[in-house]
């Protein structure tokens, strides 16, 4: 069982989508776990205060290490990997959702805010990561995105397990395009060598096809897959 340890601000976000559909059934059947960590419990004064102003000067507000230190401290196992949800962390992809879904466990922390003070970062050996180029209000999002990407990668998790193997990313190309039932739409066609039962050519077809969407729309990604 994957048991994933949540730090957060608002716990009440969790487990939210997590708790639906197959990531429900399989939190039910115990093939992983969320413990969701409220850092605010975890500070001294009675107003609860978890941030304060950045030395320096500077707008927003930071987390402060000795409240998030205590918090971490209390819950997390030793060695056990924490990543911080940044947007200057490392990108997260498919790879790193591929390493998670086959540990025991991890942590992941919500900033919010500006930011947090650094040293928490060193002092616990903490990784950043982050979902992509932009900037969002807080981490829960960020984490709801890594947990599903991961999740669905357990085994049991998903009806079908070879689907998970087919899918966009994961021989370093966007996935080929897909057709279903009816046969003929708005006087649309389904490709006729997906009609032909034919299994080898069906498989090059969607390999001719994953490279040339791949090449059109991700460069970068084609550069990388022309490389192995």
């Amino acid at each position: 069982m994957l048991q994933v340890q949540l730090f957060t601000l608002y716990p009440e976000v969790f487990p939210g989508p997590l708790n639906k559909g197959i990531y429900g059934k399989a939190l039910a059947k115990n093939l992983w776990s969320l413990n969701v960590i409220n850092i605010r419990d975890a500070a001294k004064d009675k107003h609860k205060t978890v941030d304060d102003t950045p030395y320096g000067g500077g707008s927003g507000m930071l987390l402060k290490p000795d409240v998030l230190a205590s918090s971490i401290d209390k819950n997390i196992k030793k060695g056990e990997r924490i990543f911080y949800l940044s947007p200057k962390g490392k990108k997260f992809n498919q790879n790193i959702a591929q390493d998670l879904s086959k540990v025991n466990s991890f942590s992941l922390i919500c900033g919010h805010f500006e930011g947090v003070d650094e040293r928490i970062l060193s002092t616990r050996n903490i990784e950043e990561i982050s979902i992509g180029d932009y900037v969002l209000s807080g981490g829960e999002t960020a984490a709801l995105v890594i947990l599903d990407s991961v999740l669905r990668l357990l085994p049991g998790v998903l009806g079908n397990e070879k689907s998970a193997s087919d899918e966009t990313f994961e021989n370093g190309l966007l996935e080929y395009p897909q057709y279903t039932k009816p046969q003929i739409w708005e006087e649309k066609l389904v490709p006729k060598v997906l009609l032909s039962g034919d299994h080898s050519k069906i498989k090059d077809w969607r390999l001719s096809q994953s490279e040339a969407i791949t090449r059109d729309r991700r460069p970068d990604l084609w550069q990388k897959y022309k490389k192995k």
